[in-house]
């Protein structure tokens, strides 16, 4: 080969090398944005187990309930160097059910806001709102709804002030089971003052769309509870109302679907895996997250 072709043959193969390269960094999938958290609730009230589990999967945020207000309330700079400790951020808190009973709404207002004000002090900046049980499992009316927004309302307008966005959870047997009192609700409540943390395996199992929820309420979703739920049971075959919460990937909840609408929407906060109890007895809270982490890893490959 003569000297000149030698020289074109090596800048043809520089050439084909900047090719390739740019090629892959056009096509190479972006980092997600989404911020993945786990719930302690697993661990039925022992935070400090939660804890130490959760960061050791690598998960960078959590979310505690109302059982750590119990506990740490006269001891709050004793919880944030636990979570300091962990290298864990608290992405939620649970606050628990509204009120709307008119003799109840200023001690449930209140009884939330001191929550708040607890989440701001750990360095939080969310709580999320259930109500309570459907009576007789009636749906609710509209009226009734309407109250609970009312209220919620309240509620969110004072943690505002604290720099403590107030969201509402979905939730089966309570009201807002279904997507339709979801709808009512969000057009009910202020935007900005109550946002939306959806719960995808409530909202399937609720009759919805998670996916299509996604991208509905993408002006108002401030978190997700990542769950799956496992619909009918092979122990209850004749009920097709029998339900429980399994690790994801286990159930039905259509997951890939409900990331690919995250990623389309630019979803960015805490979406907080969740899993209220372990499906089997056999296992422990560790060992279900990480059959969760493992599907987050592998399957959505999303990046804990």
């Amino acid at each position: 080969m003569s000297t000149s072709n030698r020289r074109q043959f090596i800048a043809d193969l520089a050439m084909i090398g900047a090719a390739s390269m740019l090629s892959q960094s056009l096509f190479a999938a972006k980092p997600s944005s989404i911020k993945i958290a786990y719930s302690a609730i697993t661990w039925g009230g022992k935070d400090l187990n939660a804890m130490q589990d959760i960061s050791s999967l690598g998960f960078k945020g959590i979310q505690l309930r109302a059982n750590a207000y119990d506990n740490y309330k006269t001891k709050v700079q004793e919880l944030k160097d636990l979570l300091s400790q962990h290298h864990l951020t608290l992405a939620m808190f649970s606050s628990g059910n509204v009120e709307i009973d008119p003799a109840r709404v200023s001690s449930n207002v209140d009884y939330h806001v001191a929550h708040a004000s607890f989440v701001k002090a750990l360095g939080g900046d969310a709580l999320q709102l259930t109500n309570s049980l459907r009576k007789n499992n009636q749906a609710p009316t509209k009226d009734e709804l309407k109250a609970l927004a009312k209220v919620m309302n309240q509620i969110g307008e004072q943690t505002a002030d604290l720099g403590v966005q107030t969201t509402y959870h979905n939730h089966m047997h309570q009201w807002g089971e279904t997507p339709e009192e979801v709808d009512i609700l969000m057009q009910e409540t202020n935007p900005k003052f109550v946002k939306m943390l959806l719960d995808v395996a409530h909202y399937h199992q609720g009759g919805g769309v998670p996916a299509k929820a996604v991208e509905q309420y993408k002006d108002r979703l401030f978190a997700l509870h990542i769950k799956d739920v496992k619909s009918p049971l092979a122990d209850k075959p004749n009920d097709p109302k029998a339900y429980k919460f399994v690790e994801l990937g286990q159930g039905n909840v259509d997951l890939p679907a409900v990331f690919k609408a995250l990623e389309k929407i630019k979803f960015n906060r805490w979406a907080v895996v969740e899993l209220d109890g372990v499906p089997e007895p056999n296992r422990t809270p560790l060992e279900s997250a990480t059959i969760s982490k493992t599907y987050l890893n592998d399957k959505l490959k999303q990046k804990i």
